[in-house]
């Protein structure tokens, strides 16, 4: 377990571009900003294509994005938008929004360690939980899986 000073607080000022290419239910995905993490409880996950356990983690968040109460979204991190776009199209697109982050900026904004990582952000944009490495079946069952609820039950 890696702390976060982040827990608790807003999440980071960023705006980052599309993953140009990529389509969700016929529609362009737009890219992601700060300004798009208010309103709905949404889970930000961090991800690579030249990742191995973001490859292994790719099934839970096919199955995460069906979850009707959470809206989820990635920050493709220091990936050639190619390479990105040909592991989304072999494993399936889960997100609802791509932001690019070739150089790793925002990455290091958010206080990423390495990938995969995924952020639990609450309705007022603040960073609930940070989970770090793969999400398993375990961790949906546990402290990720409750923070998610908590964030989902939190009254406004």
């Amino acid at each position: 377990t890696l702390p976060s000073t982040m827990v608790g607080k807003a999440a980071p000022d960023f705006s980052l571009p599309p993953l140009t290419g990529i389509q969700r239910d016929g529609v362009a995905l737009l890219g992601l900003s700060k300004a798009d993490l208010i309103g709905p409880v949404t889970l930000v996950n961090i991800f690579a294509s030249w990742c191995a356990p973001c490859r292994e983690e790719h099934p839970k968040l096919i199955e995460l994005a069906k979850d009707q109460r959470i809206r989820l979204v990635g920050i493709n991190y220091k990936d050639e938008p190619d390479n990105a776009r040909r592991f989304l199209g072999a494993l399936g697109n889960p997100y609802a929004a791509i932001g690019t982050d070739q150089a790793g900026r925002a990455a290091i904004e958010w206080g990423v360690y390495g990938v995969p990582e995924t952020f639990v952000i609450n309705r007022k944009g603040q960073i609930a939980y940070k989970h770090v490495g793969p999400i398993t079946d375990d961790s949906l069952k546990g402290v990720l899986g409750e923070a998610i609820t908590k964030a989902v039950n939190e009254k406004e």
